[in-house]
């Protein structure tokens, strides 16, 4: 008996021991089969496979997500008890857990969105859809509306959306975050063209990052076209932080600032860079070691020609380290006779045949840059600008012509010198600014009226960048007939952007 019952304990032991480590195998083989799962691109079929394989329960449901409804001009007709059945089953099935989709036609390969709304995404989960969403060819769009999203799995979801190559927009409402976070989604090498992240708590602190996210004197973000900030906390500090982003953006169209805690002082910050602004003492620097990069990237020697006359930008240039100047021609002699030796040695020279693009380094980008600037002049330029030809001053290898890019380098756009400071003509890309019900009064309209008028009384310097034509300051403290606001309806084209205001209050009747 005394051996029994001290055998008894051992076995429940090694019973235990064998229990946990079947349980541990069991994990081990599941994990297995979902990484060696080959996803096929259809939804329907890889998101419940990889569940079961993760061991997942409660698998949520794939369907295609409703068109909307209008109400049906004709009389309503008495329902049957199946339709109100069915009424009843589709009230209360939108509140469990699916993922809805939108399909470019029949094909359920078509997909191009992805709607989950109202139920939380557990860690588990959103490894299951990082590995079926990047096998979906044609995803273009992902909405995350209330998924109880956290700063802990938000690398985890920047890391989801770098593997799907067509995402272009993301969604994130309803998820605020104890930590400013959101702009890990934001940085130089974001492909993400449409970005929302309304009603999440964002305050001035997340709206400081937001800004720098947007651009610094050394980076800028260059792939985001719109960028929705409605329904949040950010007040006239945070809208300051975002304007100083705005500075050296040139690719952002369309910003919404509706229903956020902005004042005079802020709209009067947001105002100031549509206009021409000094560059800061980090801006300029920055602008002349572009400069200096521009120069160095083109190795041909200059000719004696191209040497003489420019000395004086050299020294501008370089500083001390500049070639000494020209001497002046001595009286008696004429600048044909000086000049003709130089045309012999030239003759004698054998004409080299012009280099290509790529063999001058010209396509060549530097650091932080992707794209070079487009002109650089002629002569009367200085090392900070405002010669006669725009984009920055002459060099030493000559006039050049290059074709100007969609979104050049704001740095190095044509400036002028005022009171011993650089003066960019501000930002002229934003198309869009949506200030809708905040604290705004006419001060701070006067200060869009001034701008909107300086940017209406020049002729854009780069081609695509016409300065603002939507402004929204509806619901606002600002008198109904105050002449300033009538004013500014008339410089405003009438609905220049229907699609985008539309979708605008779709969302805030949605909100």
């Amino acid at each position: 008996m005394r051996r029994r019952g001290e055998r008894a304990p051992r076995e429940k032991a090694a019973a235990a021991a064998a229990a946990e480590e079947e349980t541990k195998s069991a994990g081990r083989k599941a994990e297995q089969g979902a990484e060696g799962y080959q996803c096929t691109g259809l939804l329907e079929q890889d998101l419940p496979e990889l569940c079961a394989r993760a061991g997942i329960a409660g698998v949520p449901r794939v369907t295609p997500r409703p068109a909307p409804s209008f109400p049906a001009e004709e009389e309503p007709t008495q329902p049957t008890l199946a339709e109100v059945l069915a009424r009843i089953e589709r009230k209360y099935g939108y509140f469990q857990p699916c993922v809805q989709v939108e399909r470019d036609h029949e094909d359920p390969r078509s997909v191009h969105a992805v709607f989950l709304r109202g139920w939380k995404i557990e860690e588990d989960m959103l490894g299951v859809l990082s590995q079926c969403l990047p096998a979906v060819a044609g995803l273009r769009a992902v909405h995350l509306w209330k998924v109880g999203l956290t700063e802990r799995l938000l690398p985890a979801l920047a890391a989801l959306l770098a593997r799907c190559p067509c995402l272009r927009t993301l969604s994130l409402e309803g998820n605020p975050l104890p930590e400013p976070a959101f702009h890990t989604l934001m940085g130089s090498d974001s492909t993400l063209a449409h970005l929302s992240l309304r009603n999440n708590g964002i305050g001035d602190a997340a709206a400081r990052l937001i800004g720098q996210s947007l651009s610094t004197p050394s980076s800028a973000n260059r792939s985001l076209l719109s960028l929705v900030l409605s329904f949040n906390r950010i007040s006239d500090r945070g809208a300051g932080y975002i304007a100083t982003g705005l500075r050296l953006n040139r690719s952002l169209l369309s910003l919404s600032l509706a229903n956020n805690d902005i004042g005079d002082a802020g709209a009067v910050r947001l105002a100031e860079v549509l206009g021409p602004f000094a560059l800061t003492h980090a801006e300029a620097v920055e602008r002349r070691r572009l400069l200096l990069a521009e120069v160095q990237r083109d190795p041909r020697p200059p000719t004696p020609r191209e040497t003489e006359g420019q000395s004086e930008c050299s020294s501008n240039l370089r500083g001390s380290a500049a070639p000494d100047k020209v001497p002046p021609a001595k009286p008696g002699k004429t600048p044909a006779k000086k000049k003709e030796p130089l045309r012999k040695e030239e003759a004698r020279q054998p004409k080299r045949p012009p280099e290509p693009r790529a063999a001058r380094g010209r396509d060549a980008k530097p650091s932080g840059q992707e794209k070079l600037s487009p002109e650089v002049g002629d002569a009367g330029g200085t090392g900070w600008g405002g010669g006669a030809r725009p984009w920055g001053p002459t060099l030493p290898h000559g006039p050049r012509h290059v074709q100007v890019p969609e979104r050049a380098e704001p740095l190095l756009e044509e400036a002028r010198q005022q009171q011993g400071s650089v003066v960019l003509p501000g930002n002229r890309a934003l198309l869009n600014l949506n200030l809708t019900h905040n604290r705004v009064t006419e001060r701070g309209l006067g200060a869009f009226l001034a701008a909107l008028e300086e940017q209406q009384r020049e002729k854009p310097k780069v081609p695509g960048q016409q300065g603002l034509l939507c402004l929204s300051l509806e619901r606002n403290r600002i008198p109904a007939t105050s002449p300033a606001f009538a004013r500014l309806q008339e410089l405003l084209p009438q609905d220049p952007l229907p699609k985008a205001r539309g979708q605008e209050e779709e969302q805030e009747r949605g909100a």
